[in-house]
């Protein structure tokens, strides 16, 4: 007995001892998942490579820095006391850091170009959004696409109206005429971003008003930036009044009715590689179809992934592939995507121009009145009123397909990129279609 209990002690000894190591090599300090004198290493060896101008071109180069800086960034941001609680966390310091590096000089000119290729002709933005698509709406419950259908273009319709009602009133009680709150202001933040948003919406301001389209873009940029800015800060404090009021929301869930779990799966680098090929693909028939059909290739691209869902075409393999390569995608690009938003997409000379006191206020009211008015009709078509906010709101009146990624993002709800992008690229039309009947009433 007493040898049996001396080796019962000794097992009981050797399990708190490695218990001990787990919990110290849990709580040790990381970042990107590696411990922090080991980034400190790779981050070394980046910025000596960039400013010495030894960097390697193309991707190599650009994601190394987009991932090293834009993990220290959120690093940073997540666990500064106020930024980490009221104004988005790593999320907004990834963006406004690197956009202050090459506002302020500090990153080089190359590094600047290369990661601004990087992100538009070199596609980095497509091919993460397009994976985010794919994974999440094939990783689903096919009811819930079927049961949402045509209903979230109430809340969609709630965030305009909502909008353009309260900007209209704080804007006039600020000194702004009605024409140039509605029009100025509010339009082109709900618009969708620079691409599917402000540029057409110059062209359609040149034809009714006249002057160059040029004009109207220095027009619209500050507040597409600035609305950029408060629809982050908001929804990281809507994911905190989710917190304090469970009955709310849905955690990431839209619809009410429906207990959606996250599936769980041995990860797959095959099954991840089908994925992969899957997002690639059906970007590519989105882009094709856009071609020669006036609707944004994202927007194609939903209906095609939420259709093949629906009738459950798409092999099981690849299902699982799609979702598991948007896990990784989301967990280990989204600080680097961040960061070359802030490079390529944040112009922060723009956004400190626009800081007087009018201004702010009246584009805070475009912001909240998308966001109380896709709440409100949200909650009466049975969603929770708090995504209806985020998805129909807050992704209506940010930058596109780069404020989808920051909205989302710094609510914590990546899993709702879909709907996001239905409000962003949909939403983003009716937006244009609305300025075309709106502008001769105001002449």
């Amino acid at each position: 007995m007493t040898e049996l209990a001396r080796n019962l002690s000794k097992e009981g000894t050797d399990k708190n001892n490695n218990n001990k190591k787990q919990s110290l090599g849990e709580n040790k300090m990381t970042i990107f998942h590696i411990p922090i004198m080991w980034f400190a290493l790779f981050a070394a060896v980046t910025l000596v490579g960039m400013y010495t101008g030894n960097l390697p071109g193309g991707m190599i180069g650009s994601l190394l820095v987009m991932i090293i800086l834009g993990e220290l960034f959120g690093w940073i941001g997540d666990r500064l006391p106020i930024v980490k609680t009221y104004l988005g966390g790593g999320t907004i310091v990834a963006i406004f850091g690197s956009a202050y590096m090459v506002y302020a000089g500090f990153l080089p000119e190359t590094i600047t170009t290369s990661v601004t290729d990087f992100m538009k002709t070199g596609g980095f933005l497509n091919f993460y959004i397009a994976a985010l698509i794919t994974g999440s709406i094939l990783g689903m419950n096919s009811k819930i696409l079927i049961k949402v259908g045509l209903r979230y273009f109430l809340p969609i319709g709630g965030a305009v109206i909502g909008a353009m009602a309260l900007t209209g009133l704080i804007g006039s009680m600020v000194g702004f005429t009605l024409q140039e709150a509605v029009l100025v202001i509010a339009m082109p933040i709900m618009g969708g971003g620079m691409g599917a948003g402000a540029v057409p919406m110059s062209q359609v301001y040149s034809e009714l008003l006249g002057n160059e389209p040029s004009y109207y873009i220095s027009v619209l940029v500050p507040a597409l930036a600035l609305g950029n800015v408060f629809a982050i800060v908001l929804a990281s404090l809507l994911d905190k009044v989710g917190k304090m009021y469970p009955s709310l929301t849905g955690n990431g869930q839209l619809v009410k009715g429906f207990e959606y779990e996250k599936p769980q799966f041995n990860y797959d680098i095959q099954k991840m590689g089908a994925g992969l090929l899957a997002a690639l693909t059906f970007f590519t028939i989105g882009t094709l179809l856009s071609s020669f059909i006036p609707i944004h290739a994202y927007a194609i691209m939903i209906i095609l992934v939420a259709a093949s869902k629906i009738t459950n075409i798409i092999p099981i393999q690849v299902v699982e592939g799609a979702s598991q390569w948007y896990q990784f995608v989301a967990k280990n690009w989204t600080f680097a995507l961040l960061f070359g938003i802030g490079v390529a997409y944040t112009d922060l000379g723009t956004v400190l121009e626009a800081l007087t006191l009018q201004y702010v206020l009246t584009v805070l009211s475009v912001i909240l009145g998308a966001t109380i008015g896709a709440a409100l009709l949200g909650k009466l078509v049975g969603f929770y009123p708090i995504e209806a906010a985020i998805t129909a709101g807050l992704c209506m009146a940010n930058m596109g397909g780069t404020g989808d990624v920051a909205v989302l993002s710094a609510a914590k709800r990546m899993e709702l990129m879909p709907f996001a992008q239905i409000s962003s690229r949909l939403g983003g039309a009716l937006i244009l279609l609305l300025a075309g009947l709106l502008i001769p009433l105001f002449i």
